[in-house]
């Protein structure tokens, strides 16, 4: 069994503390599994029922919930009750164990089997506390170094999430911890909710300036006549050896360029012999015909000339002198663009664009003076979104990084919450 843990350590919560089995102070209800081949005949009854991707640490995802139909003994036993914490058992590590308490959202609902539902003892344990420590960073510590861990998952079971050593402080001041973070985090919540905002705002703003740019321009002509474009050839994974020439993957697209990250390589005489009209050169774009829109990157690192881009990958040359290939990475971020592929794309089997898309989409062709003024607005606006986007995303971290660190401060016993200051817990984060 393979195990991790958490760096830095988890705190140790206050000698004042007593640490209780959480199996102790609170039932484990086992949710029920899903069976096609169940008989859904006789006295049934049909529910909503809460999967995995429906919790989320401190909230619930209630968007999207499915119903199943059992029989009622079978609803009964993982029939879900306000006050229930809901605990998960499986998928990325640091989901295992999660807790977020079950308010009645929707009435007469279960849970399926990769979800426990805890119902604490009400006399001992609130479920608002112990929702916050399954946040905290001492909560997480034993979840992820207990867990077991595959390839691509990793899961808990009912014994060791009966077996967490919980801090138990009397239960009015359980409640009181779980009074004073709730209100915090609120706080914290609407700060990070704010720097989301922010960047969605900046975000639309670049692109309302990209769309004026573009579309002020009301002379079409196809994009063809623009740019050349080829899509990598059809390589398969017999192909590959242990060293070679580069094959660029979609993981190779980083941050506007491209990179050798995640590449498989190819037989320098097969490439000679079959692929060689393909390689790559210096200053040529590459595009994904499945990856977002207006996702352009650029061949710079002279390590990646000569490289392959494998299928799916296309590359954009400039098919006339005139043509600033700048230009054309503006209007690939443009909506007129955006909106012709998805056209294009509608009824298709795979959200996939080719060089056939590409062929039939209209784009403006400006002077080369006005497709360099275009391109310094473009990138001004770009340049702006950026760092904007950069300060959002430093708060953002700051901000998650306190809450957990308020989290686990306060259900660990490591200040006392009822004469705790709330002014301070945004300390370092700019508002």
């Amino acid at each position: 069994m393979n195990t991790s843990a958490v760096t830095p350590p988890s705190p140790k919560p206050s000698d004042t503390y007593e640490l209780v089995r959480l199996g102790y102070v609170a039932r484990l209800q086992n949710g029920l599994t899903v069976d096609a081949k169940r008989d859904v005949t006789g006295d049934v009854v049909t529910s909503p029922y809460l999967r995995v991707a429906n919790v989320q640490a401190g909230s619930l995802d209630l968007e999207s919930v499915t119903e199943i139909t059992v029989p009622r003994s079978v609803a009964q036993r993982s029939t879900l009750r306000p006050g229930d914490v809901l605990m998960t058992e499986g998928g990325d590590l640091d989901k295992l164990g999660r807790g977020t308490v079950w308010q009645g959202e929707l009435d007469r609902c279960l849970h399926q089997n990769h979800i426990f539902a805890v119902r604490p003892d009400a006399q001992r344990l609130s479920g608002r506390f112990l929702a916050y420590v399954t946040q905290s960073l001492y909560g997480r510590h034993y979840f992820e170094s207990t867990g077991t861990r595959t390839t691509n998952l990793a899961s808990t079971n009912s014994s060791k999430i009966q077996s967490f050593p919980l801090p138990l402080p009397p239960l009015d001041e359980q409640r009181r911890i779980a009074d004073f973070l709730d209100a915090e985090t609120a706080r914290i919540d609407a700060l990070t909710r704010a720097y989301v905002k922010l960047r969605e705002l900046v975000s639309e703003r670049s692109q309302r300036v990209i769309d004026s740019e573009i579309e002020q321009h009301q002379n079409l002509t196809p994009f063809r006549y623009l740019v050349r474009f080829r899509e990598g050839p059809g390589i398969m994974a017999v192909d590959f050896h242990d060293e070679g020439i580069p094959l660029i993957r979609i993981s190779g697209l980083h941050r506007g360029e491209v990179t050798l990250n995640g590449c498989n390589f190819l037989d320098p005489e097969k490439v000679s012999r079959q692929w060689s009209q393909f390689r790559l050169k210096l200053g040529d774009r590459l595009i994904s015909g499945s990856a977002t829109m207006g996702g352009v990157s650029v061949v710079r690192d002279p390590a990646v000339i000569g490289s392959i881009p494998y299928t799916g990958l296309i590359i954009l040359r400039p098919a006339r002198q005139d043509v600033d290939m700048k230009y054309v990475e503006a209007f690939l971020r443009s909506s007129l663009f955006s909106r012709q592929i998805d056209v294009l794309k509608t009824g298709a089997t795979m959200q996939h664009f080719g060089p056939t898309h590409l062929s039939q989409v209209q784009a403006p062709m400006p002077s080369h003076h006005e497709q360099l003024r275009i391109v310094e607005n473009v990138q001004a606006a770009l340049a702006h979104a950026s760092r904007c986007d950069d300060l959002a995303n430093r708060q953002l971290a700051l901000l998650t990084e306190r809450r957990q660190a308020l989290i686990t401060a306060a259900v660990t016993g490591q200040f006392d919450v009822s004469t705790a200051s709330g002014r301070n817990v945004t300390d370092g984060v700019t508002a």
